[in-house]
Formats: C-alpha cells, sequence, structure tokens
C-alpha cells in the first residue's frame, strides 16, 4: 500500500518562541500521521521555558525543539503557512509554491503573564493559550478548508 503524503505545515509567529512552538508540538503529538509541522519565527527569540513548563504538563515534550527564523525552511514546500499572531501575519515573507497562507491568531501568553501577580497566575494565560492551540490543531487539517 502506498504511503500516502503527509500536509507539510509551518506554524508562523514573532519569535518562534511560544504559540508556533505549542503548535508545532501539538501537531506532532496528536497528528504526526497525517501532518509534517513545521515552527518559525520572523525573529528568534529562544524557546519560552514557561511554555515548555506548560506543555510537559500536558505530555507534550518541546524542550528538543529550537526557535528558527523562517529563512531556514524556506525551501521547504508548504501545503499551509499558518499564522498564529498579527505580528507575524502581517510580516509573513512569500513562500514560494503553492503554500496557502492562513491567520489563526491566539493571545501571547507572555505579553499577558507580564503582569501577573504570581508564577502560578501567569502560567494561567500559558495553560489557556496551550489548551486552545490544542483546539486548533485537533481539526487539522480540515479545519484549514474554511479560511
Amino acid at each position: 500500500m502506498a504511503e500516502i503524503a503527509k500536509v507539510k505545515i509551518l506554524f508562523l509567529c514573532t519569535g518562534n518562541s511560544c504559540r508556533s512552538q505549542m503548535a508545532e508540538g501539538w501537531a506532532r503529538a496528536l497528528k504526526s500521521e497525517i501532518l509534517e509541522p513545521y515552527s518559525a519565527g520572523v525573529e528568534v527569540h529562544g524557546l519560552n521555558q514557561r511554555a515548555v513548563k506548560v506543555m510537559a504538563e500536558a505530555d507534550v515534550d518541546i524542550s528538543q525543539q529550537r526557535s528558527k527564523h523562517v529563512r531556514e525552511l524556506m525551501n521547504i514546500p508548504f501545503d499551509y503557512v499558518v499564522t498564529v499572531c498579527d505580528t507575524a501575519n502581517e510580516s509573513c515573507p512569500l513562500f514560494p509554491g503553492r503554500a496557502k497562507r492562513v491567520h489563526v491568531g491566539f493571545d501571547d501568553p507572555p505579553k499577558l503573564a507580564k503582569d501577573a501577580k504570581s508564577e502560578e497566575e501567569a502560567l494561567e494565560h500559558y495553560r489557556r493559550v496551550r489548551d486552545e492551540i490544542k483546539k486548533f490543531v485537533e481539526g487539522l487539517p480540515w479545519n484549514l478548508k474554511k479560511y
């Protein structure tokens, strides 16, 4: 039986530190049989350790992923480029080939956690966004058709 080609999907955000990393992690954990997920940023900010922590709470290890600039991935023939923040949506580069660009914005946990009164309060922002991203990824790739 021939192997079905996986849908190549890039999750793009500003710094590839949090939201896009979570999306890549969820896609690997939940959809690796049908998706080939990647993540990158229009800048490189490093992997956010609170994102690593809340993903580990959900039994998804993203600690070995690394923050990448989108230029590193320009030669991959993506089917979809999903911008997960407004800044990335506004500054998303053009990709060669057939990649369909889709914007699905999620709140920025580091920005929300900036004024948190405790570490637990800060982590609650990360957990909420983590769960919203999981819900989105669970519907992939089918829910991309509506964009």
